[in-house]
């Protein structure tokens, strides 16, 4: 299923994430490290793939189409988990 955000939103998620996080997400998925980060605006195609993000100009850094939102769903999820342990 795919969600629309911005592109400030996403990148505030990233910037949420504690550190390790990145690591943690693309192990769990067996991808690189670089196609998680380029998920959330990166933009490093050599040592990373494209991850099903669409990004439009606009407002608030522009819309933001998630194709996939496995990454920013296990995203949400470590948040949670961080602020369980707080």
């Amino acid at each position: 299923m795919s969600k629309t955000i911005s592109f400030n939103e996403l990148r505030k998620l990233k910037a949420s994430l504690p550190e390790g996080a990145i690591h943690q997400i693309a192990d769990k998925l067996n991808v690189t490290v670089q196609t998680v980060r380029n998920y959330f605006g990166g933009t490093n195609y050599e040592f990373g793939k494209n991850s099903g993000i669409h990004i439009e100009p606009g407002p608030d850094g522009g819309i933001v189409v998630l194709d996939d939102t496995t990454i920013y769903d296990m995203a949400l999820e470590i948040l949670k988990q961080q602020e369980k342990a707080d």
